[in-house]
């Protein structure tokens, strides 16, 4: 069974960082283009950042150019994003993705909350 479970979400002030993990089951995950999107309240789900499945070159949107890493660790089958100087307009839902291509998604996981305020 495919499966996807984020966690690592919280409240966080502004400024802060958090580390949001993606656990994939059912599947390699290296094999997969895997995104990162987010959606906040009121507004369309939007990608955030992405690692390739062939050469794993990492793509980011411009509103988090610089804050934030992915990365993943094949052994553990587990994608992450490190989000630095967090600002409160990157609060929401963040969702991980698995698809052939960055920026889509064939398989979602269920969303972890991130909340920046102060």
């Amino acid at each position: 069974q495919v499966q996807l479970v984020e966690s690592g979400g919280g409240l966080v002030q502004p400024g802060g960082s958090l580390r949001l993990s993606c656990a994939a089951s059912g599947f390699t995950l290296e094999y997969y283009a895997m995104s990162w999107f987010r959606q906040a309240p009121g507004e369309d789900r939007a990608g955030v950042s992405c690692i390739s499945r062939e050469d794993g070159n990492t793509y980011y949107s411009d509103f988090v150019e610089g804050r934030f890493t992915i990365s993943r660790d094949t052994a553990k089958n587990t994608m992450y994003l490190q989000m630095d100087n967090l600002k409160p307009e990157d609060t929401g839902v963040y969702y991980c993705a698995a698809a052939e291509q960055c920026w889509h998604g064939d398989y979602w996981g269920q969303g972890t909350q991130v909340t920046v305020s102060s």
